[in-house]
């Protein structure tokens, strides 16, 4: 695990931390490296993931969560849609959507907030097109063509009618997302 990987996590973490026994729904949550420790630490943990060796990883280390094979291109289970989060969480998942499909999701995810509640995204993501270009020049032998960044400028003009948001980057080609209504 990178150390800016590790920053995405505990930056993630401590968020959601400043609610005890918090209700967490993480989308895309893998092994359940952050999310076990969430479930360690006594939220309750709804999670969606497409793939069924990844939630048998992550049930093993959570055997209390509800974890459900999905797939979030498709938009949201119709059993998600009825709970409300104190937090919505990803880690590297959303930039396999496009930018219309990113925006559509947020929108869909707001209204499953609880009151305070936040949306946390931690991704590939920049602050302007031109730092991603500097990026992509810096890194072309390991560019992936085929996924789709956040901007935070892009995305924080389409959503600023809607709810709060805030960009925290971690490193020269990611950050954390926060949003809240």
């Amino acid at each position: 695990m990178t150390k800016q990987y590790k920053l995405f996590l505990s930056t993630i973490f401590n968020v959601v931390m400043q609610k005890k026994h918090s209700r967490v729904l993480d989308i895309g949550f893998g092994t359940g490296i952050l999310t076990s420790k969430l479930y360690e630490n006594g939220h309750h943990i709804d999670g969606l993931d497409f793939s069924p060796s990844m939630i048998s990883i992550a049930h093993a280390k959570m055997p209390m969560a509800n974890l459900i094979e999905w797939d979030i291109s498709e938009g949201l289970p119709d059993i998600i849609k009825e709970n409300k989060y104190d937090s919505i969480i990803s880690t590297y998942e959303l930039h396999h959507l496009t930018d219309e499909e990113k925006l559509l999701l947020i929108k869909n995810l707001l209204s499953l907030l609880s009151e305070n509640g936040k949306i946390l995204i931690g991704d590939i993501s920049f602050q302007t097109h031109e730092q991603m270009e500097t990026c992509r020049s810096n890194s072309i032998n390991y560019w992936d063509a085929e996924e789709f960044y956040f901007f935070y400028e892009e995305i924080n003009s389409h959503l600023q009618n809607y709810c709060k948001c805030e960009f925290h980057p971690i490193s020269h080609c990611g950050g954390v997302f926060i949003i809240s209504r």
